[in-house]
């Protein structure tokens, strides 16, 4: 069955945000590529970029949560209208209740997590840099 890999833009906070999720989840980074590390002749990147992020891969379970900063000369990111959300399906109550309160700390709450009308245990919000995530866990699976 096919995995899927969330990729994220940011606005040059891809490292924090990567870590705040590392700390919520667990793990280690696998892979962070600077744009500087791809600097050349070719392909010049100019020195208020060097430092941003060109890929960050962080492994959770058998997927991979991807990001990148988008560098100033290519416009901004709108965080807040990203529309798009990460879900994720939790092993237990418990699971869910510790990756809600770490990913949702300093972020706005959409829906607290709790008991849903279509039976599963569910919340949603949008973390403190503008993520939209879902969390879900369902004993019936």
């Amino acid at each position: 069955m096919a995995l899927i890999n969330p990729h994220i833009n940011f606005n040059g906070n891809a490292e924090e945000a990567f870590n705040f999720y590392k700390a919520a989840f667990g793990g280690e980074i696998a892979s962070i590529v600077r744009l500087k590390d791809l600097s050349s002749d070719e392909f010049p990147v100019a020195e208020e970029n060097a430092d941003k992020i060109m890929h960050i891969a962080l492994p959770i379970g058998p997927n991979t949560l991807m990001g990148n900063d988008i560098p100033e000369s290519m416009g901004k990111v709108n965080e807040n209208e990203n529309r798009s959300k990460i879900s994720i399906s939790a092993e237990s109550r418990e699971e869910a209740d510790k990756l809600f309160y770490a990913l949702s700390a300093g972020g706005e709450i959409e829906m607290p997590i709790g008991d849903s009308p279509w039976g599963s245990y569910f919340g949603m919000f949008r973390d403190k840099f503008g993520i939209e995530w879902m969390i879900d866990f369902s004993s019936k699976a």
